[in-house]
């Protein structure tokens, strides 16, 4: 068993973090900035977009459990990963789709998942893979967002279809 972690972005990390929580081998998700030019960012400051910070969230895993290949399959399955910074009505450099990597096995395997999942797109995927420069855990009260929030507006609108994706492609890696 090797406890390993992935950094990725793809739109709100409210609703990464709601997808990749559900996993097996997934032993916690934490929603987080990426990549930005601003020391100790706020959430108030990346909405702006001017920071340079991508949401992401920081997935650990036990890599005997469950692979970074099957994460990153997930990953592009889960979100449009052919929109320029945007997620659906979320729009902003904020919401990009990046894959961050911190070692060269990383890297390789993000190029192979992201080349491997451009068969499923018509439109070319425009997500980033680039290295992990810098990271900062979000506020508190984005952690396990969904879990603590399911009747929010937004929650309920955007997070239930991700879940029926990974669900309907990936059920038997739900807990």
């Amino acid at each position: 068993m090797a406890i390993r972690e992935l950094v990725v972005g793809g739109g709100c990390f409210w609703c990464t973090e709601a997808v990749f929580e559900l996993l097996r081998g997934v032993q916690d998700v934490e929603s987080g900035y990426a990549n930005g030019h601003l020391p100790n960012p706020t959430y108030r400051d990346v909405c702006t977009g001017d920071t340079g910070y991508a949401e992401v969230v920081k997935i650990t895993y036990d890599d005997s459990v469950i692979t970074a290949d099957t994460l990153l399959d997930v990953f592009f399955a889960t979100h449009n990963p052919t929109t320029l910074n945007q997620q659906g009505a979320d729009r902003g450099t904020q919401y990009r789709s990046t894959i961050l990597y911190t070692d060269e096995e990383t890297k390789e395997a993000a190029e192979a998942a992201k080349e491997a999942a451009q068969e499923n797109w018509n439109d070319p995927i425009v997500t980033r893979i680039e290295p992990l420069e810098n990271y900062y855990k979000a506020e508190a009260y984005h952690q396990d967002y969904y879990r603590q929030n399911p009747m929010q507006g937004y929650c309920m609108a955007v997070i239930p279809p991700k879940i029926a994706k990974l669900k309907a492609k990936f059920g038997e890696e739900v807990k």
